[in-house]
């Protein structure tokens, strides 16, 4: 009987070995860290030094949010259940205050630098670093005369811009979303790799990619109150109005000027797209459709003009009247395109859903992509990047 039980707690000790070789060091650790980890599956084991601490939990913003246990050696540890692939964000809340995990990197996101840990979408490469020609990514400062302040912008410029100093190439304007800052579609979304992997197959035209802050006030304003109580009040929605109308000015009036300025670019709405991701998908429809002299591509990934608006949206008298004639705007507009997640939260897919129906029934041409199992999180927008890019400048591309 003793031999029984002891050839059974080899047994479990060899299994719950086997389970532990199978988890794997986040590609977003910091040099050294051996946690978080991941598993084919993807599972998290998070483990967090903490011997003074009564309570810890695991928070995952878009995810499980669970309790952790304590180890004897002071450590809390925990195993989620599998998450989606893609990048998450999270914190570890001990004793009621939230604290970044000293395993991970910090990401900008939610206001803040936060942890996150990357679930590796099995056979899937198109945001991962290849064996192929990569483009450079610049940090770039401009003097706005619309804020009265220096802004910082990062600005992917294509794998053979130097070795083709006579070209011209056509931009995208990707904005990040609500939260988030101008580092985000890099450090995060991984656009240059997305992108030098699409020019590497010849699926999207090379292209410059200007990535933007996207809060601005206006110079000499006040700034505005934006706690979540101001923000729903009448005033918030002025505020939000300003500021939306500052940052049409600030890309109309001084970063297309800079960039066409300071890279060779092709000047022309032929040759200019604007994207964004939530917050930069209103954006995008709110500066593209009142300038369409200035653009002709337009993205929104989890966000789009009149995601504010209660009720159906009025394609004839909103929108600044850019859908009130489907047939001229079909012709100026060459890719409109409408992307979100199957797993969003439902106020994201109905507003956008609606918005779709809209247009469809209005006869407004129009790309709709829907990410499979994904929320209001990174792995849907890198999704949607793919899918936009590889539409944009084809014509253009095609005729050289």
């Amino acid at each position: 009987m003793k031999k029984l039980l002891w050839l059974a707690l080899l047994a479990s000790g060899a299994c719950l070995a086997d389970d532990n070789a199978q988890f794997q060091p986040a590609e977003t650790n910091v040099w050294g860290a051996e946690y978080p980890r991941v598993d084919s599956a993807g599972r998290v084991q998070v483990r967090i030094k903490a011997p003074d601490a009564s309570k810890v939990k695991l928070n995952f913003w878009s995810g499980p949010k669970v309790d952790m246990e304590k180890q004897a050696d002071g450590y809390w540890t925990v195993t989620t259940s599998p998450l989606v692939p893609g990048l998450h964000y999270y914190v570890i809340n001990v004793d009621g205050l939230d604290a970044s995990d000293p395993g991970s990197r910090a990401y900008f996101g939610g206001t803040r630098y936060a942890s996150a840990v990357e679930v590796p979408e099995p056979g899937s490469n198109y945001y991962a670093i290849q064996a192929v020609p990569h483009g450079q990514v610049r940090e770039v400062w401009y003097d706005s005369k619309v804020t009265g302040s220096w802004r910082h912008a990062l600005v992917y410029l294509p794998p053979d811009y130097e070795a083709q100093p006579k070209k011209r190439y056509p931009v995208l304007y990707l904005q990040h979303g609500g939260g988030e800052d101008e580092t985000g579609w890099i450090r995060q979304g991984r656009a240059n790799f997305i992108l030098d992997n699409l020019i590497a197959k010849h699926e999207a035209a090379p292209m410059i990619v200007v990535m933007a802050y996207g809060y601005a006030r206006r110079a000499g304003a006040a700034a505005p109150d934006l706690t979540p109580a101001a923000m729903g009040s009448p005033q918030g929605a002025r505020a939000r109005d300003e500021m939306a109308r500052t940052f049409e000015d600030e890309v109309t009036q001084v970063l297309v000027p800079f960039v066409d300025k300071t890279y060779r670019t092709r000047a022309d709405r032929d040759h200019r797209a604007m994207a964004g991701l939530s917050m930069g998908g209103f954006q995008t429809f709110h500066i593209t459709l009142k300038h369409l002299d200035l653009f002709s591509y337009i993205g929104g990934f989890s966000g789009a003009g009149g995601m504010m608006d209660d009720g159906p949206p009025d394609l004839k008298n909103g929108f600044d009247g850019a859908f009130a004639e489907p047939a001229v705007f079909n012709r100026k507009v060459h890719v409109m395109y409408l992307g979100v997640g199957t797993a969003e939260p439902e106020r994201f897919q109905a507003r956008l859903r609606g918005l779709h129906e809209a247009l469809e029934k209005g006869g407004i041409e129009h790309v709709w992509w829907q990410s499979p199992g994904t929320d209001h999180e990174w792995q849907t927008w890198r999704r949607n990047l793919k899918d936009f890019a590889s539409r944009l400048f084809r014509s253009a591309q095609e005729s050289k």
